[in-house]
């Protein structure tokens, strides 16, 4: 393959020609294309760079001195990737575990372990800095043992109950004298030398339990076996933070339904010892129902236990009787303040015409409903006897309405069903109704009215509707 440069002429830019050849078996054979380089946002060693990787992610080697390449590799604003491997400054978290040449890249291992490489890049123009990062593992060798370790700081009083501090444990390399941070390190162990009033977590977390004086202790174990140590004091106090929550009302203290799956609001109100005092908690508190099957209790979306958005301390009626319902909320001290009221729905048989009855099977509320009323107009005496007309139920169902005296069943020229105000109603008469004429006013086609049918009609239900099936 060669590279042949086109005819420079007058007010023209050369654009290179590239021809491959290669031996074909009717002898040799050659195609060419046109290379054309335009201007770039980006590209140079200068140019404005974004990002910065460092390629590849992670590389190991089996032992010291043994080495390996990363590379540096920007990407411009423009989209540009330029090889900053050499302009880059390399360095190793560790150089007890690995080194890296400060402008080549090129890793070399020292001892057992795993190294942070990074390279980090500095635009020209504008001073600002890219840096990425990678990994270099060293997976055998004599690995890194640590001569002393530091808690810091050396003491720490902690003034009221719950409050925490912080200690960092420091140990220092043998070899080099440098220092690394091991407070989360799982070769360290933090003790406390009376965790009833000072206690102290895994990774250095100190809390004030008790009033008293703790001893902390860092234990860092090498891989040797040799341990290192170093202490610190804890002062914890007796002093109680200021509650914040004093109490917690649910107003009001009882309601009452008189119909299954009816529902009751009730309010959680919260008095506080800062403006403001009085405070509404119901959408934050989590309120518990001693019947969560019979009257269950909402609890705000927020709080994670319910989902959607709805308001908290709704109960609902399934059953009669009653239940405790218990509103939760707390402070930010933690303290958990609760109140209790009461919910009833009381069963009350029906005894017309003197009581309607309460919370008995069949008081359920009713929806807002309307009822679909079809009959038959014939126009003649020789009316096909055998017309039918059909709907679907307000679920969906088909064939549940069947009016009509080709229908068999209950029901005959005049038929009725009930719906939920609103729906839209197909009907339907199938093809066997040869004489069918069409729908009354209130029922809009489907499609023109044919002899072979099916012919059918919609209509929209407002309030209470009346439809006419028509037939000659």
């Amino acid at each position: 393959m060669r590279e042949t440069p086109s005819r420079p002429s007058l007010g023209r830019t050369t654009v290179p020609v590239i021809t491959g050849s290669a031996a074909a078996f009717n002898g040799p054979t050659t195609s060419t294309a046109t290379l054309i380089v335009t201007a770039s946002g980006g590209g140079g060693a200068g140019a404005s760079i974004a990002s910065l990787a460092v390629i590849p992610g992670s590389q190991s080697v089996s032992s010291p001195a043994q080495t390996s390449q990363f590379l540096a590799i920007g990407t411009t604003s423009s989209g540009a990737t330029v090889n900053l491997t050499n302009q880059a400054v390399w360095n190793s978290s560790s150089i007890q575990i690995a080194t890296i040449g400060a402008t080549t890249g090129l890793a070399t291992g020292v001892g057992k372990g795993t190294s942070t490489i990074t390279a980090i890049y500095a635009n020209a123009a504008g001073g600002t800095v890219v840096t990425g990062t990678a990994t270099f593992t060293v997976a055998a060798g004599a690995a890194q043992q640590f001569t002393a370790v530091t808690i810091l700081p050396s003491s720490q009083t902690l003034s009221s109950l719950g409050q925490t501090a912080q200690f960092i444990a420091l140990a220092t390399s043998g070899t080099t004298g440098l220092q690394q941070d091991v407070t989360n390190s799982a070769q360290l162990r933090w003790t406390s030398s009376v965790p009833s009033a000072g206690s102290i977590s895994p990774t250095g977390l100190a809390k004030d339990v008790a009033a008293g004086n703790s001893l902390i202790t860092a234990e860092l174990t090498n891989n040797d076996g040799s341990v290192v140590s170093d202490t610190a004091t804890l002062a914890t106090t007796l002093t109680a933070q200021p509650q914040d929550l004093l109490s917690l009302t649910i107003i009001p203290n009882s309601l009452s339904v008189l119909n299954l799956q009816g529902t009751a609001q009730f309010l959680a109100i919260g008095t506080f010892a800062t403006p403001p005092y009085v405070r509404d908690l119901t959408n934050s508190a989590t309120w518990i129902t001693s019947a969560p099957n019979v009257f269950p209790v909402t609890t705000n979306a927020s709080n994670g236990v319910t989902s959607g958005s709805q308001n908290g301390g709704v109960v609902s009626a399934y059953g009669s009787g009653g239940a405790s319902i218990t509103a939760e909320a707390t402070g930010r001290d933690g303290t958990i303040q609760t109140a209790t009221a009461t919910f009833n729905c009381p069963l009350v048989l029906p005894n017309p015409p003197l009581t309607p009855g309460s919370c008995y099977p069949g008081s359920e509320a009713s929806a807002l409903l309307s009822t679909l009323t079809v009959y038959n107009e014939a126009l003649n005496t020789n009316t096909n006897q055998t017309w039918l007309v059909t709907a679907p139920s307000a679920t969906g169902t088909l064939n549940v309405l069947h009016c009509g005296p080709g229908w068999t069943g209950s029901g005959g020229s005049v038929c009725t069903a009930t719906y939920p105000v609103g729906t839209t109603v197909t009907l339907t008469a199938p093809a066997n109704t040869s004489a069918f004429g069409g729908w009354s006013v209130n029922c809009t086609p489907v499609a023109p009215v044919t002899a072979s049918g099916p012919n059918s009609c919609t209509v929209k239900l407002t309030s209470d509707d009346t439809v006419g099936a028509i037939f000659n």
